[in-house]
């Protein structure tokens, strides 16, 4: 094949054969390094679109580094005379490029000059002649000729280099898709005596490079899909249930009983709202309705439930209903439903006439009580978890509350790391610091900044009240 040289240019030596053997020889140990890490890496076989996304980046480096060894073995070893060329062959599999292919086609003789790899390349039989530039169009799809055109006219009449794709049919209608790089050979004078180009398929390339995007358009659209979904099940909180932080303040008709303070405390990772929840009702007669509890499962459905949750515990705590009684009717209520969603809950009623707090509870944590700077877990009712069978009766508990005291109701994990006892210990040792709290918010305050600053695994809420009076 003619040099795609300038004549007033020297051409370049070719690199020596050692050179290039160390250049192989690191392309392989880059390709065990590589294929390594791909196998140590988590969530291999994993559907998730994440999991895909990186499991088509490691197969599109490996491929692409596959594919740099042909390339430079092939530098080592020369091109392919065109006798030599064999019966064109499809890439072989798993690689994204075939050899590269060259050509040189000379304007003053009209003739073409092309590499045994560009014969496979374009599937034209080896013994046939090479095209001419005005014939290459005739292997181009239809959509891609004026591309093609356009830009072998820039090449020849402006100079430009060629660097572009266009798609080919071979033999048996494949079509592949060709990356084209090339620039005009002058001669002495400066005028455009002929065109060289190095052409290679990279329709496996293309195809694996669109399985990353898609992967991670995917996984990019299930994010959005989330985040959307989190932003309405936070709407429909903010909805249907009290502030999640501050003070919550109720539509008092006389004086003031308790003063009540809230807060909500997000989990580590960024997952849809969860099921834990909190409520403060007046009740006729001066009472207040205090509960906190938990929903199976998260996201938009959730919330669902705990709108209807909630409805049917502020209309039956409306209704009359005692704690003990609540329960048990809500367990009937959770019986009768396809998919019952609570997971525990604890209610109480404050009667301030008395000073009384009633209370029942189904599998969640027990209030703590906090006075005179010591504080303790109320004892628990006798009475069955939610769930038994329908008509369980659920016992419910009496305390004696005093002026000052303080009254904590919290979700399981309000402490990271920590549930049951073990949390209840800790939350109890905050007894000196929330003697001097003022109010229920500095309270709430306390158990913030003490709890509030590490990682825990799911949402958790906790509910103050203070007796004011």
């Amino acid at each position: 094949m003619p040099s795609h040289l300038s004549a007033d240019r020297p051409a370049a030596q070719p690199p020596g054969r050692g050179s290039v053997d160390a250049l192989i020889s690191q392309t392989r140990r880059l390709k065990g390094d590589v294929d390594a890490v791909r196998r140590d890496a988590a969530g291999e076989g994993s559907d998730h679109p994440r999991e895909r996304w990186q499991r088509a980046l490691y197969d599109l480096a490996l491929h692409q580094l596959n594919d740099l060894d042909e390339h430079l073995a092939q530098l080592r070893d020369g091109p392919l005379p065109t006798a030599a060329a064999p019966e064109p062959a499809a890439p072989s599999p798993g690689s994204l490029l075939s050899r590269v292919g060259s050509a040189e086609w000379n304007l003053l003789t009209d003739q073409a000059s092309w590499s045994g790899e560009l014969f496979q390349i374009l599937g034209r039989d080896p013994a046939a002649p090479p095209l001419t530039l005005d014939e290459l169009p005739s292997l181009v799809v239809d959509e891609d000729r004026p591309k093609l055109t356009a830009m072998v006219t820039d090449c020849l009449v402006d100079a430009r280099p060629i660097d572009g794709e266009f798609r080919i049919a071979r033999r048996g209608g494949d079509v592949r898709t060709v990356h084209m790089m090339g620039e005009p050979v002058l001669d002495s004078d400066g005028s455009t005596a002929s065109m060289w180009a190095v052409l290679r398929d990279v329709s496996e390339l293309r195809r694996s490079q669109r399985a990353v995007s898609e992967t991670r358009d995917s996984l990019h659209h299930r994010q959005e899909a989330a985040r959307s979904e989190h932003r309405l099940a936070v709407e429909l909180q903010e909805a249907v249930l009290p502030s999640w932080r501050g003070s919550l303040r109720l539509p008092h008709r006389g004086p003031r009983t308790l003063d009540l303070a809230s807060h909500t405390l997000p989990a580590a990772t960024q997952t849809l709202i969860g099921g834990d929840w909190y409520d403060a009702l007046e009740l006729t007669g001066g009472e207040t309705l205090l509960s906190v509890g938990d929903l199976t499962g998260q996201g938009v459905g959730v919330t669902s439930n705990m709108t209807m949750l909630l409805g049917a515990v502020r209309g039956m705590a409306m209704a009359g209903a005692q704690p003990g009684q609540l329960m048990a009717w809500l367990n009937q209520l959770l019986d009768a439903t396809v998919q019952p969603a609570l997971g525990s809950a604890v209610c109480c009623r404050y009667r301030p006439a008395t000073r009384t707090l009633v209370w029942a509870q189904a599998g969640h944590p027990a209030p703590l009580l906090f006075r005179d700077g010591t504080g303790r877990v109320l004892n628990a009712p006798d009475g069955v978890l939610l769930g038994a069978t329908s008509g369980a009766v659920y016992g419910q508990a009496e305390e004696t509350l005093e002026v000052g005291d303080l009254l904590l109701l919290h979700t399981d994990g309000l402490v990271p790391g920590h549930t049951g006892s073990a949390a209840a210990n800790l939350l109890l040792g905050l007894a000196p610091r929330l003697a001097g709290n003022r109010t229920a918010e500095d309270c709430v305050r306390t158990v913030v900044q003490e709890f509030g600053e590490s990682e825990r695994e799911d949402n958790a809420c906790v509910l103050v009240a203070k007796v004011m009076s």
